[in-house]
């Protein structure tokens, strides 16, 4: 249970990893791939952004799998590679599946900003409440407008910290399923 708990942080961390990466991948390098198709090198530019959506999304299935046990289908990008040149660029520009893929990829930005605060809310928090009876002489402590400044307060801090700690623990691997939820129903929407 206590290594689940972990995994689960490392899972929210990891989202909000991801979800930063990817958000700012895709803005900068299609804002600048676009701003560029005036000439030569701005159309392969996109096709090659937009061609990193299958690699991002099978990563997603791993990290998926790995932390949360949730299995996924496995994703098609409905490549065609015996085709000339003009009718890939025509192909991948086209492609409804690449521009929902940069979406949902994207999305998950928001995602990561929400796993992070609720991992610190669930994680740092709680530590923060156990570790009361050797901080509260170091650090001025007030909880819910209570000043911490005697081991006996800060004995019932460590209580509710233990408290907060085994709430948090089913609080966050339901959080951790329903973020490998959001992967599954990507490449389920994706896969249509």
């Amino acid at each position: 249970m206590k290594s689940r708990f972990i995994q689960n942080g490392y899972f929210l961390l990891l989202t909000f990893v991801t979800g930063l990466f990817y958000f700012c991948f895709y803005l900068v390098s299609l804002v600048f791939s676009f701003t560029l198709s005036f000439t030569v090198v701005g159309i392969p530019l996109v096709i090659r952004v937009l061609q990193t959506t299958t690699r991002f999304i099978q990563y997603e299935r791993i990290q998926t799998k790995i932390y949360t046990d949730i299995s996924t289908d496995s994703y098609n990008s409905g490549i065609n590679t015996d085709t000339s040149d003009w009718a890939q660029v025509k192909f991948e520009l086209t492609n409804r599946r690449n521009w929902s893929a940069v979406f949902w990829l994207m999305q998950k930005f928001v995602i990561g900003i929400l796993s992070l605060i609720s991992a610190v809310i669930f994680y740092v928090m709680p530590l923060l409440f156990l570790l009361a009876p050797l901080l509260y002489r170091y650090i001025d402590v007030n909880i819910l407008f209570i000043q911490v400044d005697t081991f006996a307060k800060s004995l019932l801090v460590m209580f509710m910290g233990l408290v907060i700690t085994i709430i948090s623990i089913k609080i966050v691997d339901g959080l951790a399923k329903k973020i490998g939820g959001y992967t599954y129903s990507m490449i389920k929407q994706l896969n249509r």
